[in-house]
């Protein structure tokens, strides 16, 4: 009896917990073509958007019974081209939580990229 009710009390902590992923799913506008874009990021990983290296570190969805709510922690450089004969200037344009509800709470500010938080993914 006792270890049908830890089993259980288990099993619904686990499901209340939120669901982290190995996979962060960003939507990328190119606001001078208009042209958006969904990109699947492997945690840890850097992917180039336009100028943009984005690394997704953590990925987080909450509970199903819970109000939806993707969060994805990203490091954002930009790299823009760089004058004949030079090397590119690479400067950290963003670090922190990105919210899907809430795309304007945590803003990438970039003058031709817009990104936010579409999903996580196993």
């Amino acid at each position: 009896m006792m270890r049908t009710l830890f089993a259980a009390a288990v099993f619904f902590a686990a499901a209340a917990a939120p669901a982290y992923a190995d996979h962060a799913v960003i939507r990328g506008l190119d606001k001078v073509t208009g042209h958006a874009r969904d990109y699947s990021l492997t945690l840890g990983r850097p992917a180039r958007i336009g100028t943009l290296e984005v690394t997704a570190r953590a990925c987080a969805k909450s509970a199903p019974e819970e109000q939806p709510e993707v969060r994805i922690y990203v490091d954002v450089i930009d790299t823009p081209p760089a004058p004949e004969g030079q090397e590119p200037q690479r400067r950290e344009i963003f670090h922190g939580w990105l919210f899907a509800s809430s795309p304007g709470l945590n803003a990438v500010d970039h003058p031709v990229y817009d990104l936010w938080a579409v999903d996580c993914r196993a």
